[in-house]
């Protein structure tokens, strides 16, 4: 197994786990405002975007290589897409914005009849953090299976580089946002400063261990593992396209308030998805000689 990938995919582990981690305790050190949230929303959006569509889906097509590599993989794509909104819509994870602007407006949408709780402990009220978690947890797994399904294409195609820096950025930047929402959820709730660490120390190595596991594990399905490597890719790239689109900008979208700022931040996210394709090897979305020979046996 090349080296370089191995060492480069730990590295992302450990920065991802070490922000998560930061992002559980965020609230005990600075006040998230409203505004900050929904811009780092924003900019996550249209990374997760761009990465799905410049880099996750492409590389699956080039991976599979064969006549019907676009249709496979946009059947593995529209599986992840479904997979994630059915877990959205069982455990509605991605309440990120607890700021006391957010709260207020929760307060004027209760007095005019709407049906919310009153500040943050409208979510907690709903929901208990357990089952946010358990939302987050399963959606964690999913974003580290496409780190290492992105790590092993490295592999597979000869690569070399920061291949997998699009799908790093994304979960790197998305997961502080995951963790904030479980440890506010539990403070709401009363739980102990002990507790919401201990919580958010597990979550925070949720996603390294769906990575790191798919990437050692992936190589015990022998003949197979090509293809499963593409699926997982055209999978994760559906989870992404779910969760910028049905979650993350609706949220966005429905703020009236500084628009411009948002959209900038969206396609200031788009673009940093599109130009990371410049550190990768030209060749990197097309198909190796060996798919290609397969093509055509």
């Amino acid at each position: 197994m090349n080296l370089a990938p191995t060492l480069l995919l730990l590295l992302y582990c450990l920065a991802i786990a070490g922000f998560s981690l930061v992002g559980g305790l965020l609230p005990n050190w600075v006040r998230m405002t409203h505004t900050r949230t929904q811009v780092a929303m924003s900019l996550v959006s249209g990374l997760m975007l761009g990465v799905a569509f410049y880099h996750l889906l492409p590389h699956s097509i080039a991976m599979l290589g064969g006549p019907a590599a676009t249709d496979v993989s946009v059947q593995w794509l529209m599986l992840g897409l479904v997979t994630m909104l059915l877990l959205l819509r069982m455990f509605h994870f991605h309440q990120h914005d607890f700021s006391p602007e957010e709260a207020r407006q929760h307060d004027h949408d209760h007095d005019h009849g709407h049906d919310h709780v009153q500040g943050v402990a409208a979510p907690a009220h709903r929901m208990s953090w357990a089952g946010l978690a358990l939302g987050l947890g399963v959606h964690t797994l999913i974003d580290g299976v496409a780190l290492g399904a992105v790590m092993q294409g490295e592999i597979a195609d000869g690569a070399t580089g920061l291949v997998g820096l699009g799908v790093f950025l994304a979960i790197f930047l998305h997961k502080p946002l995951d963790a904030m929402s479980i440890t506010t959820l539990m403070a709401a709730g009363g739980w102990s400063r002990a507790a919401r660490t201990t919580s958010n120390v597990l979550f925070a190595l949720l996603c390294p261990l769906g990575a790191l596991l798919f990437f050692y594990g992936v190589d015990l399905l022998g003949d197979s593992r090509d293809y499963m490597v593409a699926a997982a890719l055209a999978f994760s790239a559906g989870a992404f396209i779910c969760i910028a689109l049905s979650d993350l900008l609706p949220e966005v979208h429905f703020h009236s308030h500084d628009r411009t700022k948002l959209t900038l931040a969206f396609l200031l996210g788009l673009g940093l998805a599109y130009g990371i394709g410049a550190l990768e090897p030209s060749d990197f979305h097309l198909p190796t000689p060996a798919q290609l020979e397969g093509s055509h046996d």
